[in-house]
C-alpha cells in the first residue's frame, strides 16, 4: 500500500526510525539479543533499545561503529528499502504520526511494539490515508487552482509554449497512418485510433461529465454522437493522447491542468502538423500575409485551435513573441498566455483567468463590432508598449468568446491587418482608465443603483468528493457496463 505524503513530516526523525528498524533487523538476522548488540558497541542496552526505536540519532562515526557491529556497511543500514512488511508499516506509521495532519487531530501517539499487530498498524494507516485525503480536498479551493495554473503559464512562457516531446510524438503518430502534411482528415484519424488498437463508437447516452471515455479492456473509444460544437477531430485525438501519454488520474490540479495542456497541445500539433504549418506560416511572413484565419482555413479546424498553434509556433520558428487571449462577453478571462511582455491583469497570487480584462483592449472592442464575420484588428496604446491584435467572435454552448493573437508594434508588419486604423488607449491597471465611472455619472448614480450581482458559483466550489475531475465514476462505470461487449461476440 502506498501510504500519502505530508509535506510536514519531520523527514530527519523518520529517518532515525527506519535506520533504527533496520538495525534492529540486521540484529535479529544476526542472532544477537539487545545486549548482545551494545555490549559489542561498549553501550548500555537501553541506548541501543532508543537507538532501535528512532529516539536517538545517529552520528556518521557512530554509524560506522554499529554497521561494522553487525558485519554490513553504512549504505545498507541507510537504505530507504523497509527491509520487511513489518518494517514498512512500523516506518509508514511513524512517519504518519509525526505529521501535521495527524497532529491536528490532538491524538497520543500509538506506541509502536511488537504487541501491536500487523492489521491494526494497516488499520490505523488507512484511517490516516482517508482522513489526509479529505484534509487535501478541503484545502483544495480554487486559490490552490489558481497557483497551479499561474505556475503553468509560467513554465509554458519560458518554453515559448513549445513542447518538443509533444511535437517528436505528433511526427511518430502521423508517420504510422502515413500522413505527409495538410490538414488531418477524420478519415486519417480514426485511421490512427485503430492503429493504436481501438474501435470508435458514437453514442446517445453519453455521461454528461465527460466528453471521450476510453475502455482499455476491450480496446474502445467512446464518443458522444452530438460533440455540441466540438470538432470531432479534437474529441478523438484528446482522448488518443491519454492513452499514448499514458496518463493516469490526476492526483491533484496542477497534475489536472498539466494534462489538458498536453493533451490539447498534442491534439492540435496532430491536426496541424510543425512540419507544414512552419512551411505555410514561413511563406506568409516573407509576404507579410500572417493570418489566424488563414492557418484555420487551410488546415479545417476551429478558429481557438488555429490560434492556439500559432502560440506553439510563432516565437520558436518566426522569432515572433505573440500574447494569446480567450475572452468571456462580460469581460473575464477564460485562457491567457504571453511572451511579449504584455500586461495582463492579475489577483493578488498572480493568477490571469478570472479577472477583467479592460474595455479598450480588442478582446473586449470586438463585441461591439456588428460585424462579427469579418476579422477584427486593432492597435492598443497600453503602459507596457503599443501592441497589435487581430481577435474573433466564437459562438460556444459556454456563450460568446473572443479569441484574440496579438504581438508587438514591431512585430505587426508581419500580419495581414497591421493597416488597420482603429486605435485606443488603455492606462489600465488604473481604476481611471475604464474601472471607475466618471465624476459626473459617479455624482448622478452613487447611493441610487442598487443591482444585484450574478454570485460565480465558482468561487465557493472545492473539488468533489473523491476525484479532482468532477467526473462521475458511478455513471462512467455503468455506461461501460452496458456498452461493453458480450463475452461471446
Amino acid at each position: 500500500m502506498t501510504h500519502l505524503a505530508d509535506p510536514e513530516t519531520n523527514e530527519d526523525a523518520s529517518l532515525a526510525f527506519a535506520i533504527g528498524r533496520r538495525i534492529r533487523e540486521r540484529r535479529v538476522a544476526q542472532g544477537f539479543t539487545v545486549a548482545d548488540l551494545a555490549q559489542r558497541l561498549g553501550r548500555a542496552s537501553s541506548q541501543v533499545s532508543l537507538i532501535e526505536n528512532g529516539r536517538r540519532e545517529l552520528k556518521v562515526s557512530e554509524l560506522r561503529q554499529v554497521a561494522a557491529a553487525l558485519s554490513t556497511t553504512v549504505d545498507a543500514l541507510m537504505n530507504a528499502e523497509p527491509p520487511n512488511r513489518r518494517a514498512a508499516l512500523e516506518i509508514a506509521l511513524d512517519r504518519a504520526q509525526r505529521g501535521s495532519v495527524f497532529s491536528s487531530l490532538n491524538i497520543a501517539p500509538l506506541a509502536i511494539r511488537k504487541s501491536l499487530s500487523d492489521d491494526a498498524i494497516a488499520a490505523v494507516l488507512s484511517l490516516h490515508d482517508e482522513i489526509q485525503r479529505l484534509h487535501q480536498e478541503r484545502a483544495s479551493t480554487p486559490e490552490i487552482a489558481r497557483r497551479a495554473n499561474t505556475a503553468l503559464r509560467l513554465d509554458q512562457r519560458g518554453r515559448n509554449n513549445y513542447f518538443a516531446h509533444l511535437e517528436d510524438i505528433a511526427r511518430d503518430l502521423l508517420r504510422r497512418v502515413d500522413h505527409h502534411g495538410g490538414p488531418l482528415s477524420q478519415r486519417s484519424a480514426a485511421e490512427l485510433a485503430q492503429h493504436l488498437g481501438f474501435s470508435l463508437h458514437y453514442v446517445g447516452d453519453f455521461p454528461k461529465s465527460t466528453r471521450s471515455i476510453t475502455d482499455q479492456r476491450n480496446g474502445r473509444i467512446y464518443l458522444p454522437v452530438n460533440l455540441r460544437g466540438i470538432d470531432p477531430r479534437s474529441a478523438l485525438l484528446q482522448a488518443l493522447a491519454l492513452h499514448v501519454l499514458e496518463l493516469k488520474e490526476p492526483r491533484d490540479y496542477e497534475e489536472l491542468l498539466r494534462q489538458r495542456v498536453e493533451t490539447n497541445y498534442l491534439a492540435a500539433a496532430l491536426l496541424i502538423p510543425e512540419a507544414s504549418a512552419v512551411d505555410y506560416l514561413s511563406a506568409a511572413k516573407t509576404a507579410r500575409e500572417l493570418s489566424v484565419e488563414d492557418l484555420r482555413d487551410t488546415f479545417a479546424v476551429p478558429y481557438e485551435t488555429a490560434a492556439h498553434r500559432f502560440t506553439n509556433l510563432a516565437t520558436r520558428h518566426l522569432g515572433i513573441p505573440v500574447h494569446f487571449l480567450k475572452v468571456h462577453d462580460s469581460g473575464v478571462i477564460s485562457k491567457a498566455y504571453e511572451n511579449d511582455n504584455v500586461v495582463f491583469p492579475t489577483d493578488a497570487l498572480g493568477s490571469v483567468e478570472g479577472q477583467i480584462v479592460c474595455r479598450w483592449w480588442a478582446a473586449r472592442q470586438v463585441f461591439s463590432m456588428e460585424d462579427q464575420l469579418t476579422p477584427y484588428h486593432q492597435y492598443s496604446d497600453k503602459p507596457a508598449g503599443t501592441y497589435w491584435c487581430t481577435s474573433s467572435i466564437q459562438n460556444t454552448p459556454a456563450g460568446l468568446f473572443s479569441v484574440s493573437v496579438g504581438t508587438t508594434f514591431e512585430d505587426a508588419r508581419w500580419f495581414r491587418g497591421r493597416d488597420t486604423r482603429r486605435r485606443f488607449k488603455s492606462t489600465c491597471p488604473d481604476e481611471r482608465c475604464c474601472r471607475r465611472p466618471s465624476d459626473a455619472l459617479a455624482g448622478r448614480w452613487d447611493g441610487m443603483a442598487l443591482p444585484s450581482a450574478q454570485l460565480n458559483s465558482s468561487l465557493l466550489a472545492a473539488i468533489p468528493t473523491g476525484t479532482f475531475t468532477g467526473i462521475d465514476r458511478v455513471a462512467i462505470y455503468d455506461f461501460l457496463e452496458r456498452h461493453a461487449p458480450s463475452p461471446e461476440g
